[in-house]
């Protein structure tokens, strides 16, 4: 039970409040230069803010992402995700309604009220399929990513940990995956494997790990020599346990900003793949519809801008976040930025 607060008839005759006046007074005589001359300190003002700021948390992380672009690619991505996963609630056609092939339709109508941006081959809502094609390049985009981040994490930092020939060994082999044309290998493996979804996730999630394992292992290489690792060897802690929970953590900002990175980087990457024809032409993507549209790019110019924005605003988003997280992280920027 809180205890009961009382203020005897002495505390309360004591406690006069300054008058309106005076206190208006008071603004105007020390504070009034203070806002109206540039430049001018008010010793006041300076001691309150020290006061402030004495006890301010150390940790300004998401301070430092407090910027207009960052917050600009925060708000896109969110739009766009919003667009993924509400598309049956925001469309009037669903999923199968814009996807069929009727080869009696005229297609490539001029917006009207049926049709907000119009259609395309085969009578095809632009509109809808614009909503629904986020779904598809966002799923895509990071099922790939994450295929990507998990193994060539685990293997950089399994590298980099091992060191000598092992290290020289796994090196090497990302080298030479490193070393031939990505796009090259990507239409190869997917003439070879068929062009469905999870051949392209699985072609792009393999193709991302050299550049995530030799991330994590240039990090990886700095850390493992610290003193908090000799001190977990000390304590007997396993080469598991050292890897995955005392240096893993530390080596994740640059995988981070690189993720970021490598999402917008792999979206456009595909659309440019389903441009060529190597995707699957049952999915509804971005590529896609600019495939259909790019012999129509004069009758109908609305049918290729509007997956086209998609894409521009979708991959600006991303490399607008993956900007703010890398001066974030990056202790070289700090107080360079406002």
């Amino acid at each position: 039970m809180a205890a009961e607060i009382t203020v005897t008839n002495i505390e309360a005759k004591l406690y006069k409040p300054d008058s309106f006046k005076k206190q208006l007074s008071e603004i105007g005589s020390k504070y009034l230069g203070f806002l109206l001359i540039p430049g001018k300190e008010e010793p006041e003002l300076e001691r309150r803010k020290m006061l402030l700021t004495r006890f301010q948390s150390k940790r300004k992380f998401i301070s430092k992402l407090n910027n207009f672009l960052t917050i600009f690619g925060f708000v896109v991505v969110f739009i766009v995700l919003t667009w993924a996963v509400f598309a049956p609630l925001i469309t009037t056609y669903d999923f199968y309604a814009i996807n069929l092939v009727d080869v009696e339709s005229p297609g490539w109508a001029e917006p009207d009220e049926n049709h907000l941006l119009g259609t395309a081959k085969f009578g095809r809502d632009v509109y809808s399929r614009l909503i629904w094609g986020a779904r598809s390049s966002l799923t895509m985009g990071l099922f790939a990513i994450v295929i990507s981040v998990t193994l060539g994490t685990m293997l950089g930092i399994y590298s980099a940990y091992s060191g000598g020939i092992i290290d020289n060994l796994i090196m090497r082999g990302v080298d030479i995956i490193m070393a031939f044309p990505g796009l090259i290998i990507v239409i190869i493996i997917i003439a070879i494997l068929g062009p469905s979804m999870g051949n392209i996730l699985f072609v792009y999630g393999i193709l991302g790990i050299p550049g995530y394992a030799r991330l994590v292992r240039g990090a990886a290489l700095q850390e493992k020599n610290k003193t908090y690792v000799e001190a977990a060897k000390v304590a007997g802690a396993s080469s598991g346990k050292i890897m995955f929970k005392h240096i893993l953590p530390n080596c994740l900002a640059p995988v981070l900003v690189s993720l970021t990175f490598d999402i917008g980087g792999i979206i456009l990457s595909l659309a440019g793949l389903a441009f060529l024809g190597f995707s699957d032409p049952t999915l509804i993507e971005w590529g896609n519809d600019i495939q259909y549209a790019r012999s129509k790019i004069y009758e109908a110019p609305f049918a290729a801008f509007t997956p086209g924005f998609g894409i521009l605003i979708t991959v600006l988003g991303f490399m607008l976040i993956g900007d703010g997280l890398r001066d974030a992280f990056d202790p070289r920027l700090q107080g360079k930025k406002k």
